[in-house]
């Protein structure tokens, strides 16, 4: 049998499958079964942040894995409590306890569940167009219907407010909100980037009302939106949520809080989390990053990709928006048949919604695979 004859027999039908069979991947290119090269605009939404098949980051896990593999967390460790440290030096100040677990939706359930316990109150609020997880409590928070409603009902005490609208929010809040959760940048909703004052209002009206404040970073993280997080422009949250890109690919989440946050022992633990693999693994991914400045790297070819898509002349585009490499071009029609034409022409990129085509490729992105991904939108987009 052949691959796709092979997953499509023994998996669930979950995945709305492109018709290609990727094997291989090296620095931002994939390659399919037949040999075929492809530029890397998706970076597995976000996770490839330094590429694919890193050597420094695989001699990480080797070594790693010879040394120990795994290590509860009712005991110490020394990988553990080197990453918990890193985390604590590089995120904003104030952040300054680390919770380990293996996805960005653990993370986002690991802070809804602190900021009930460390506030005594209940509801949460959330954005229209956000996108925070599909487990239960994440899914809750997440406002987009096609994921809701097959699941309903869903935890109660969830509302969803217009993105950058604070009068909405004062109005959705009351004295039993425990948290407002947010993106800096909403990725699955459009790539929608937040207005700083609407940000500072949130960040004063939480403070005020005894309110905890989480920002979800786990697609904008570690040099994505050209700042190593992108709140770093914005407001320092009570809880920092991360994944996707942390461990250089291996699952990895975690949650960094200020003193806000307090939780009973035992309350909320993770048989994984904090693993030493993946531990080592992140750090090597962290240094890589600050080594090869990627960070900056990132805001350079993201200013540089955002100037040649505005100089792409078509009617069919409707807005072109983003920060660093975290890149979306708003049609006036539907996208798919669009990022199906550029998957037929080498290039590997995602949807946002119905009518936006999502860039993220990873931050070793250079000019040349820039410049080929623009004449090929150029193409597709030519009316």
């Amino acid at each position: 049998m052949k691959i796709k004859e092979i997953e499509d027999r023994y998996e669930i039908d979950l995945y709305s499958r492109r018709d290609i069979v990727i094997v291989r991947g090296e620095g931002c290119k994939l390659y399919d079964e037949g040999g075929r090269e492809y530029i890397d605009c998706a970076s597995n939404v976000g996770v490839s942040n330094i590429g694919h098949g890193n050597r420094y980051v695989a001699e990480a896990i080797y070594q790693q894995y010879l040394r120990l593999s795994n290590c509860y967390s009712i005991f110490y460790n020394d990988v553990r409590a080197e990453l918990a440290k890193k985390l604590v030096e590089i995120t904003p100040e104030g952040l300054n306890k680390v919770f380990f677990c293996n996805s960005g939706t653990e993370a986002v359930e690991a802070a809804i569940k602190f900021s009930r316990v460390s506030t005594g109150k209940t509801e949460i609020i959330s954005a229209v167009r956000g996108f925070h997880g599909k487990t239960l409590g994440a899914l809750s928070a997440t406002w987009g219907p096609k994921y809701r409603k097959p699941f309903a009902p869903l935890l109660d005490g969830f509302t969803h407010i217009p993105f950058n609208n604070f009068e909405k929010l004062k109005e959705a809040a009351n004295e039993d909100t425990a948290a407002v959760l947010l993106e800096i940048v909403q990725g699955e909703g459009g790539i929608r980037v937040g207005k700083k004052e609407f940000f500072e209002k949130v960040r004063g009206y939480c403070d005020e009302n005894d309110i905890v404040l989480i920002i979800d970073e786990v697609q904008t993280g570690f040099g994505r939106t050209g700042k190593m997080f992108a709140s770093e422009d914005y407001v320092t949250p009570d809880i920092l949520c991360l994944a996707k890109s942390i461990a250089g690919g291996v699952p990895m989440g975690a949650v960094i809080c200020n003193e806000k946050i307090h939780l009973p022992k035992g309350s909320h633990t993770s048989t994984f989390g904090g693993n030493p693999l993946a531990c080592a693994t992140a750090l090597a991914s962290i240094e890589f990053i600050e080594k090869n400045n990627l960070v900056k790297r990132s805001y350079e070819m993201g200013d540089y990709f955002i100037k040649k898509l505005e100089n792409i002349h078509t009617p069919l585009i409707k807005d072109i928006r983003g920060k660093g490499l975290m890149i979306g071009i708003e049609l006036k029609e539907k996208a798919g048949k669009y990022v199906k034409e550029l998957m037929d022409r080498g290039i590997i990129a995602l949807l946002a919604g119905k009518y936006v085509i999502r860039l993220l490729p990873p931050l070793i992105i250079g000019k040349e695979e820039i410049d080929y991904v623009v004449k090929a939108l150029e193409e597709v987009l030519r009316c």
